[in-house]
């Protein structure tokens, strides 16, 4: 079993196959997803056969559910909320902010804290009832082509907004907290996944020297800058970028940050797989509050179950995904 785990390893490393790993492989008799383009199919599928893997197609054709997704029928239809059905245009997402601020004056202000790489707004709902707070902070779409966290992203704000004063957590957690929110952390890859490239999770800076554009903003974060699992090839998916924050939008978010001084969570969306992870990703330590922030993510994964059924894996990122030192991504600078 361990033998064709780390034969699954040598698989993704082998960039050449312009693998696209959903679901990495992570421990020995758990199962991977792999987006396999079709010039690869055959090399991959002797490749398994080979090292006796067993594998089934989920989807035998990925480009064309992504042809449908950029229609507007599915695509309108996956989050309904209180107010309206989202559309994931950037424009209609600003002009969902802008609803937002305009209907919620004494509670939801926009704040700007920056442009992307091709100088597209970064704005952030806050949520304040006034005075100097410590705050939590969340952000969605830092993969460009996970569009449901951006549209996850607006439903929880305007859950938020419209809650307070009614919902016994939320008006606790704004009475002694503010919340900032950022719907759309990648707006020039989410722009291209919805226009060009319906695949594409990265950011559209230039790198010198190479003919690919863009990083992996995921793994531009400067906590294990370059280490396991990041790619130093420009066109690869998870290229790290040429040094640790070198792209604009997650210098934005980390200057905010330290700005503000008192940001007590910081939470991000990612869309596929059912994962509640915290700190640490790039090293298998416990960070000193690994009991209590054990404790809040069991009762958050508990309170989703008894919700929808929906069952959550919960832990270290080191435990959950990472259970070998191959897996870093996830990882957030904050703790």
């Amino acid at each position: 079993m361990k033998n064709k785990f780390k034969n699954l390893l040598q698989l993704e490393a082998r960039e050449h196959l312009q693998l696209d790993f959903w679901r990495s492989p992570s421990t020995p008799g758990e199962t991977a997803h792999v987006r396999v383009p079709f010039v690869s199919v055959q090399a991959v599928k002797s490749f398994l056969e080979s090292q006796g893997i067993a594998y089934s197609i989920m989807i035998e054709d990925v480009q064309g559910m992504g042809k449908i997704t950029r229609g507007s029928d599915l695509m309108q239809q996956m989050v309904h909320s209180q107010m309206s059905i989202y559309s994931l245009e950037t424009f209609q997402i600003s002009q969902e902010m802008d609803n937002l601020v305009a209907e919620h004056p004494g509670l939801v202000s926009k704040v700007n804290i920056g442009s992307s790489f091709e100088k597209r707004p970064l704005n952030v709902l806050k949520f304040s009832t006034g005075g100097a707070k410590p705050a939590i902070w969340l952000d969605a779409g830092i993969h460009a082509r996970q569009w449901v966290t951006q549209a996850t992203a607006l439903w929880t704000a305007n859950k938020i907004a419209s809650d307070y004063g009614k919902n016994p957590s939320i008006t606790s957690i704004l009475d002694t907290l503010d919340i900032f929110l950022l719907p759309v952390t990648n707006p020039d890859g989410y722009v291209f996944s919805q226009t060009k490239n319906r695949m594409w999770q990265k950011t559209r800076s230039k790198v010198s020297g190479s003919l690919c554009v863009d990083v992996d903003p995921n793994w531009n974060w400067d906590a294990g800058f370059g280490g396991p699992g990041a790619s130093s090839n420009p066109c690869s998916d998870s290229y790290h970028g040429p040094s640790a924050n070198s792209e604009v939008e997650v210098k934005s978010i980390v200057d905010f940050i330290k700005s503000h001084g008192k940001v007590k969570a910081f939470i991000t969306l990612h869309s596929y797989s059912q994962l509640l992870m915290f700190p640490y990703g790039y090293k298998c330590t416990k960070p000193d509050n690994s009991d209590e922030l054990s404790e809040v993510a069991q009762k958050a994964a508990q309170s989703l179950t008894s919700l929808h059924g929906t069952k959550y894996k919960v832990g270290p990122i080191c435990s959950v995904i990472c259970k070998y030192p191959v897996c870093w991504k996830f990882l957030r600078m904050t703790h």
